[in-house]
């Protein structure tokens, strides 16, 4: 019998000593928080490119229709100048992913509906086709460049965000500039071309 309870005793002080033993405790709690520590830090990383690419999209979106505004008419060698220096804006990410369009609007005085004069880029809108603008640039008998710019995020992780990317666009609108519109494509020396109205 004095054995047993000799035993349970010695098995008593050993559990109480491992009860109040410490150490390898911080190693513990270290291995159980890391993979939230990863995964907030990566999040993190992922979501502010995200943000930055985001606010680069708006950026190209702005840039295209704010130097087409600029010209009096534009030549194919121009609207390439333009989409070559608005995607420089995407640096350091990937241009790859980017799809842009210019455009002019006419706005119809009788119906103030929004038509395609003409349009260049990725994926030109149909001459004549309508697009909705914002109530607050419905004025009649005006012109306006339109720029549409898409482009695919794909985060570096895709375990944080959505793996198959996350799809950014951006418009902008802008009234001509330097006359009542921007003609396309550049009329020969000394030909008079005249704003169209389809």
């Amino acid at each position: 019998m004095q054995s047993i309870s000799w035993v349970r005793r010695r098995l008593q002080r050993c559990a109480a000593r491992f009860a109040l033993d410490r150490r390898g405790l911080a190693a513990v709690e270290f291995a159980i928080i890391l993979p939230f520590m990863l995964v907030m830090f990566f999040g993190t990383v992922e979501f502010s490119s995200g943000v930055a690419v985001d606010r680069k999209v708006t950026l190209m979106a702005r840039t295209l229709s704010d130097l087409t505004s600029q010209s009096i008419s534009v030549s194919d060698t121009d609207l390439t100048n333009f989409f070559n220096a608005s995607t420089g804006i995407m640096t350091p990410y990937s241009t790859t992913p980017t799809k842009s369009t210019i455009s002019m609007l006419y706005i119809d005085p009788s119906t103030l509906a929004a038509r395609v004069q003409w349009s260049q880029g990725a994926a030109p809108r149909g001459v004549g086709t309508t697009v909705a603008i914002p109530s607050a640039l419905q004025v009649g008998d005006t012109y306006l460049i339109f720029s549409e710019v898409s482009y695919k995020y794909v985060p570096t992780l895709g375990y944080v965000m959505a793996k198959t990317g996350i799809n950014l666009s951006e418009v902008s609108y802008t009234r001509p500039r330097q006359a009542a519109c921007v003609i396309y494509p550049t009329p020969p020396a000394g030909a008079v071309s005249n704003c169209p109205k389809l």
